[in-house]
């Protein structure tokens, strides 16, 4: 690991106090549950409220559930530049109520909407200059792209890196990290947080020209291939048919119509505890725009998981992608990994659970937990995998998959609502294997 970094991340650690604590709903401050609907909601009417989505199903099933309604479109930004001949990027030490480990590695500007226009009245969002309004730099991503589909209802953040030649003032929470090691960061558990994680996946790489290994080669091959066993066209009209054949319909509903959960004194948790909960913390941060705040969080009970199971074909790379539905997905239907539970899903139950899980451990080649978005999220963690299936002819799947190049995957990000935010994470991941 970089000397620089460790000594810059040790002193952010030391330099700032942290705290976060549950609190029962009625000490939430300018938070309400709104009479009638029931819905949990700031006083601003800003940043997000807790609602009810209800899932139909053909004429057979009916089920609903809270989710998290965050209408505004946020920023998330890495500003790159080259310093000594090395590309590198301009990352913050951010604090977030949320995270198992408080402190993580974020992009240089990570911010809803509500927070860069002042809602919370407070300081102004650092770097934002670089991504919104006139141009200072080149812009190399900027692409609006989904997260959880299962905990969020509609939500998408400008997904943004910016190249700039400028002198940059760097202050004490940032750090310019050269991009080999920030991806080499990525095997490092609860350290680069989803934000960063989904926009790196984005960002254009530039493989090297040798392999390690021929895993890497077959991976770097994976890269350059636009083409695959299957044309991207035939992934997207693939994609768009299982869209349009899904018969989910959903919709927004009062979170006090949501069969089977309940609201008790500190959390709204269904009628068997399992699933999630919604909390509330109070928290107070040295180094954020606003150093107290209260707020509610969502709470998965047990840990996540989410792995693309590779194979080499003709020397190319490809990952095993699931075209699955989300209830609060746009499009419903987005590319998922290969194995992709939420906390609490038994893994026996899936397809390919069990290739992942029980593989011989010199064909895992990514095995991480880390974190997902601590802004809303309580200690949501997922195991990351990465796994090489055997060698041999192309295995016969069903159809809800499909077998895809990273180069194609990579293309596809140049768009919206294609991968969903754990098949991004992955997808950066990978980047650290080289």
């Amino acid at each position: 690991m970089n000397d620089d970094f460790v000594r810059w991340w040790a002193a952010r650690h030391r330099a700032t106090k942290f705290a976060v604590r549950r609190i029962p709903f009625r000490e939430l401050d300018a938070w309400h549950f709104e009479p009638g609907s029931g819905n949990l909601v700031h006083r601003s009417g800003r940043f997000f409220t807790v609602e009810g989505v209800k899932v139909e199903e053909g004429t057979a099933l009916s089920w609903s559930q809270p989710i998290i309604n965050q209408p505004e479109i946020g920023i998330l930004g890495i500003l790159v530049k080259e310093i000594g001949g090395v590309p590198h990027a301009l990352m913050q030490a951010k604090m977030e109520p949320g995270n198992v480990n408080t402190l993580q590695l974020s992009p240089t500007v990570q911010a809803t909407r509500s927070n860069f226009t002042r809602v919370h009245r407070g300081s102004t969002t650092r770097y934002l200059e670089h991504f919104a309004g006139p141009a200072q730099g080149k812009v190399l991503v900027d692409s609006l792209q989904s997260e959880q589909g299962s905990w969020f209802w509609h939500k998408r953040n400008r997904n943004m890196v910016v190249e700039t030649a400028d002198d940059v003032p760097v202050r004490e929470d940032f750090h310019w990290l050269p991009l080999p090691a920030l991806r080499s960061l990525l095997r490092r558990p609860n350290l680069v947080n989803m934000d960063a994680r989904t926009v790196l996946a984005c960002m254009p790489m530039t493989p090297p020209e040798e392999a390690a290994d021929p895993f890497t080669d077959a991976l770097l091959r994976s890269y350059r291939a636009s083409r695959g066993l299957h044309t991207t066209d035939e992934i997207t009209s693939w994609l768009t048919e299982a869209r349009t054949g899904c018969d989910w319909r959903t919709r927004l509903i009062p979170l006090a119509e949501v069969e089977s959960w309940s609201r008790a004194e500190n959390k709204i948790a269904n009628l068997d505890d399992q699933d999630f909960r919604i909390l509330a913390v109070a928290v107070e941060a040295g180094n954020r725009e606003v150093t107290r705040w209260t707020q509610p969080l969502l709470a998965p009970r047990g840990r996540a998981l989410a792995g693309f199971l590779t194979a080499a074909f003709d020397g190319v790379l490809h990952l095993l992608v699931q075209a699955r539905r989300e209830p609060g997905l746009r499009d419903v239907v987005e590319l998922a990994p290969t194995l992709h539970l939420t906390a609490g899903q038994d893994p026996g139950g899936h397809a390919f659970g069990r290739d992942l899980l029980t593989v011989d451990r010199s064909r895992v080649r990514f095995d991480c937990v880390m974190s997902e978005e601590g802004g809303r999220f309580y200690h949501a963690l997922t195991r990351y995998m990465v796994v090489e299936t055997h060698p041999g002819p192309p295995p016969d799947v069903p159809e809800g998959f499909r077998w895809v190049t990273v180069g194609q995957l990579t293309d596809l990000l140049r768009h919206g609502h294609y991968l969903n935010v754990e098949a991004r994470s992955l997808l950066s991941c990978l980047h650290s294997l080289w």
